[in-house]
């Protein structure tokens, strides 16, 4: 384990991130709302800090190892958290405890989107613009920015890359650099909320309400600046823009940047993955919409349908807007629409889930599983399209599947343990570690009213999910340290 590396690095990030307590000042100074002080004094004690760290090892250049990329992505997601929770208990309005303040944080850049905070149309603007700067720097991962800026002062980060891009086959870089795939994804990322607030703008929302939400629909996130989130637009219009624009960020990056450099779409639906996100998101969008008409929950079937669609999309590509109250509708519908999280995006996508990938693998797994009872001694391939996939990547799923389940289950019992009830425990277990935000029973409009134990347990849960589960637990196998 190289220490100096490792410090190095996370003070350069942390005097990185400290910038984004900037804008925030600005908008306060423009709103005249009061809270720019409490940002002013948050950018300069992480400013500090992250000097403090970097300037005794600032001569200290070695290549980055990949157990070293490991432990910078998991302490800088920690610490990062932990940072950006300073402007949010320092503020007056809201006022915060440390936990809520943690737990905002988390939930802010690991684009969850679970929130503690009330009364969001009274909160200062910058406040509130805060709230969705962390989710879009969250989004695309403040890691993957930091490979493209990293290199010109000496820090290779490609092992920086593999911990933090999320999905099972981690190697494939789009271009020959990985400063220049970092670089075309951000690129991407930022041509996407760029065209996504420009809609939201024509379509009625005012210029802040666009930006703010354009930076939590395409980190896939799911803060509003309102109560109603996007029910207080009223506008299917605005809906149907946020259902377009999540699917696109849930779509596997890579396919983007195919189409923006090849100038053609025909590779989307080549693209296995894509076909099977799009399907299983129509199918339960269909039974969504019918089952809402059916039940006289929206007597206008056009009604239904649109709910139906929106809320599909949002929460199976786990963003978490609500444009209602979805966890009050009848029977089975808001445990289908939790279920559907599970899945979530693609890989290599800012949704969260265990990724559409995974869950083919799985499916062609037990296929693959019953043809060889039938026929023992036949060799039988997983495919994705036309390529035939290594046994070692199939067995990876496996495991990831495993310890997802027991990670869920342990932190389902902990909750139960410090007295939530099944349904609330299950489903914000459900929606943090899916990266969701928005549960059932207790936390079906916000976390604000469980016990703090809770939220800690939340948090890890957020983490978990955002760095899927390995990046996270490696560190804290004994394997890990041994020489």
């Amino acid at each position: 384990m190289q220490l100096a590396v490792v410090q190095r690095i996370l003070g350069l990030l942390l005097a990185l991130f400290s910038t984004a307590m900037l804008p925030p000042v600005i908008v306060s100074l423009f709103y005249r709302d009061g809270a720019g002080a409490e940002f002013l004094i948050a950018f300069g004690l992480i400013l500090g800090i992250g000097l403090l760290c970097w300037l005794p090892v600032r001569n200290y250049r070695q290549e980055l190892r990949l157990r070293d990329g490991f432990v910078v992505v998991v302490m800088f997601w920690v610490v990062l958290s932990l940072s950006g929770a300073l402007p949010l208990f320092l503020t007056a309005e809201p006022r915060l405890s440390f936990t809520d303040a943690v737990f905002e944080s988390v939930s802010g850049l690991t684009t969850t989107g679970a929130t503690v905070i009330t009364g969001l149309d009274n909160l200062p603007k910058s406040v509130l613009f805060y709230r969705q700067e962390l989710q879009w720097l969250g989004g695309m991962g403040i890691v993957v920015l930091a490979v493209a800026i990293l290199p010109m002062l000496g820090i290779g980060g490609m092992q920086l890359y593999r911990a933090e891009i999320p999905g099972p086959m981690k190697t494939t870089k789009l271009t020959p650099r990985i400063a220049e795939t970092a670089k075309a994804l951000w690129l991407i990322y930022l041509g996407l909320t760029i065209a996504c607030a420009t809609a939201y703008w024509i379509a009625g929302m005012t210029l802040f309400d666009a930006v703010g939400h354009s930076f939590s629909t395409i980190a896939i996130g799911g803060f509003s600046t309102h109560d109603a989130s996007m029910g207080y637009f009223n506008s299917p219009l605005i809906e149907m823009i946020a259902v377009f624009f999540m699917l696109l960020a849930g779509v596997n990056f890579s396919l983007h940047f195919l189409a923006w450099r090849h100038r053609t779409v025909g590779h989307y639906w080549q693209d296995e993955e894509f076909r099977t996100y799009l399907s299983v998101l129509a199918g339960v969008a269909a039974l969504t919409s019918s089952y809402l008409w059916i039940t006289h929950s929206f007597d206008n079937p056009l009604l239904a349908l649109q709910h139906g669609i929106f809320h599909t999309v949002s929460i199976g590509t786990t963003t978490g807007f609500t444009s209602s109250d979805y966890y009050s509708w009848p029977g089975f519908l808001p445990i289908l629409l939790l279920m559907t999280s599970y899945i979530g995006g693609c890989a290599a996508s800012t949704a969260g889930g265990m990724k559409v990938i995974r869950i083919l693998l799985l499916y062609k797994q037990g296929v693959r599983e019953i043809k060889r009872l039938i026929h023992p001694s036949a060799i039988i391939p997983i495919k994705i399209g036309s390529k035939s996939l290594p046994d070692r990547i199939v067995e990876g799923v496996g495991g990831f599947m495993a310890v997802y389940v027991a990670c869920f289950i342990v932190m389902y019992l902990l909750l139960l343990a410090t007295g939530l009830d099944m349904i609330t425990s299950f489903s914000a277990v459900t929606a943090c570690l899916n990266n969701l935000g928005p549960g059932l029973g207790q936390v079906g409009a916000h976390y604000e009213v469980i016990n703090a134990a809770s939220k800690w347990v939340l948090c890890f849960a957020m983490l978990l999910g955002r760095l899927e589960i390995f990046t996270l637990l490696v560190i804290l196998s004994p394997t890990f340290w041994r020489r």
